[in-house]
């Protein structure tokens, strides 16, 4: 099984350093499979009337689209058509803007981020649930509302049509329905954490840029949840043989080290 890291979206926040849109592509029996999607090409033409302002102006992203999913995955020599899955850690726009550009494919989400996509009241819902709110949703859902299995102690749920080496982990806080997608990747684990986490610091008991932890704060939606979700985060097993390698959506340099192994 092969697993390709994509920037699906480059931002440039007021305040703080280089963020991305880290996003998963592999190969898989059914076809290709993303985790999370990044910014899609109608937030690339309609930025304003896609983000808004408030994203627009404060997380200030690149919107090219050259960094696309969609674009990378047909420079990669593959069709649109051969997405097959799309597995979200959650909905927010800059996660999900990219959703729109595979109808074809089969969506995989939590029941509880579904629900508040696409029915929570309030501000906060109506900037962080924009693009979902004016998308032709996937006709194919399959939404998660159990997490009876247990995986390295966390809830977790079999995804639907794929096999053992994946995971749907239950990372609840920065939305109640966040999700964390689990990959098998040689000998270890792989576990995108979307945004359970901004900065790698958070996950290695060293302080956090100011910046990023007034972020991390400020935009989860359950802060004490979020707070215990990341404590176990960090006492997951180390990555080596059987262990686990923790990355999330927003940290650059663990994008850059993933694409170039040992850069920082």
């Amino acid at each position: 099984m092969t697993v390709i890291h994509l920037n699906c979206g480059t931002l440039h926040p007021v305040g703080g350093d280089r963020m991305v849109c880290h996003v998963l592509l592999v190969e898989t029996a059914r076809g290709l499979l993303l985790v999370d999607t990044g910014f899609g090409r109608r937030d690339v033409a309609e930025p304003t009337g896609r983000l808004g302002h408030p994203l627009t102006k404060v997380v200030r992203p690149d919107l090219a689209y050259r960094e696309t999913a969609l674009f990378q995955i047909q420079a990669l020599g593959f069709d649109q058509a051969d997405v097959a899955d799309i597995v979200m850690t959650h909905l927010d726009s800059d996660h999900s803007g990219g959703i729109e550009d595979f109808p074809a494919a089969r969506l995989h989400v939590s029941a509880r981020e579904l629900a508040d996509a696409d029915a929570e009241a309030g501000p906060s819902a109506a900037v962080r649930y924009r693009p979902w709110r004016q998308s032709r949703h996937p006709d194919d859902v399959v939404t998660y509302s159990e997490t009876a299995d247990d995986w390295f102690g966390f809830p977790a749920a079999a995804l639907s049509g794929l096999d053992n080496d994946f995971a749907y982990v239950a990372l609840p806080g920065h939305t109640p329905g966040h999700m964390g997608v689990a990959v098998r990747d040689g000998d270890e684990w792989l576990l995108h954490c979307g945004d359970a986490f901004y900065h790698r610091n958070a996950v290695l008991g060293r302080p956090l840029p100011v910046s990023m932890a007034f972020s991390q704060f400020l935009t989860a939606r359950r802060p004490r949840e979020a707070r215990r979700t990341r404590k176990r985060l960090a006492e997951l097993p180390g990555s080596s043989e059987g262990g686990v390698r923790l990355i999330c959506a927003h940290d650059a340099v663990l994008f850059d080290e993933s694409v170039e192994p040992g850069r920082a």
